[in-house]
Parts: structure tokens; C-alpha cells; sequence
């Protein structure tokens, strides 16, 4: 990854350049990709991670660094309906090598990654509930060190009608 950085970096641009040199920011989860960020990019961008990750991430990066990471949201305040559907989500991630380290890193164990996670799992990864209960999950990344937060919906429903994007705009 080092030498592809440096290698992204050394290629020739033969366009129109941009006002600003654009930042690079890469994916990250663990320490070693985090050290990388800080030290050869602008900052971080760890997907599908909990506010404990991210208070990790922010020791790890340092203050200059950005930090940007991605919270899967799901409007839902069943509670079972809500881990329903975010499992189906999780699924594909939790048969990803670089996904599972990362979670039994963060004190996770087999049993929380198994038949498409614990309710401990789904609830440390998923933000669900109430416009008030997603915004204080996206709140307890930004306390940790979050730069920015992208929300990732995921709708109960499949679609996403106008009373769900009323909802999800009160987050921002």
C-alpha cells in the first residue's frame, strides 16, 4: 500500500489541475493501515465501524490527521426488526478477513461474528431507533474523534420514501 501511495502520488495528472491539491484519505481499520494514513495520507477512512473504533482510530491518527468514518443507520425502532435487517447487511462483511480482525481487535469474539452477529455486535456496528437515538450514536463517533461521519441508510422497507429522508435529515 506504501509504495502504491507513492506511486499514485508520482503519476502524471494531465488535466486541468484543480485549485487545490486533493487529499488523500484511504480506507483503515487497523493500526498498521492507521499509521499509514496519518503518516503518508490526509487521513482515514474506516468503514463499518463502532464509536470505539473511531476513539482508536483518532489515538492512533494523532490530531492532524482526518478522520472520516462510516456508520450504517437504519431507521427502525423495533428492536428486532431493526438487528433483522442489519444483520442481512453484516452478512457479507463477517465472512471478510479484514472486516472480522478488526472486530475481534475491538473486543469482539467468534461467537458475536457467528449466524450474522450477536445483538452486542449489531448494536456496537448499526446505529437503529429514533431520529434522537441515531444522532446520539453519530455524536458518540464525533466525542471519539470523528472529523466527519458518513451515515450508510439501510431501509426495513427496501426503499426509501420521503418520511424516511425527512427523518434522516434532522441528523444533519
Amino acid at each position: 500500500m506504501r509504495t502504491y501511495l507513492e506511486k499514485m502520488a508520482a503519476s502524471p495528472y494531465q488535466s486541468v489541475p484543480p485549485s487545490e491539491t486533493p487529499k488523500t484519505v484511504i480506507a483503515a481499520l487497523g493500526p498498521k493501515m492507521l499509521e499509514l494514513a496519518r503518516d503518508k495520507c490526509a487521513g482515514a477512512h474506516p468503514y463499518f465501524v463502532s464509536p470505539d473504533h473511531t476513539r482508536m482510530a483518532r489515538e492512533v491518527l494523532g490530531s492532524g490527521p482526518l478522520l472520516c468514518v462510516e456508520q450504517k443507520v437504519v431507521l427502525e425502532t423495533d428492536a428486532d426488526t431493526a438487528r433483522r435487517v442489519a444483520r442481512g447487511v453484516a452478512q457479507i462483511y463477517l465472512g471478510l478477513p479484514n472486516y472480522r480482525n478488526n472486530w475481534l481487535r475491538m473486543g469482539m469474539d467468534e461467537n458475536d461474528l457467528e449466524n450474522g452477529g450477536s445483538d452486542r455486535f449489531i448494536d456496537a456496528t448499526f446505529a437503529w431507533g429514533t431520529p434522537d437515538a441515531i444522532k446520539a450514536r453519530l455524536t458518540q463517533h464525533f466525542d471519539a474523534g470523528a472529523d466527519h461521519v458518513c451515515i450508510q441508510p439501510v431501509n426495513p422497507n427496501g426503499t426509501f420514501g420521503d418520511l424516511h429522508w425527512e427523518a434522516l435529515q434532522q441528523l444533519i
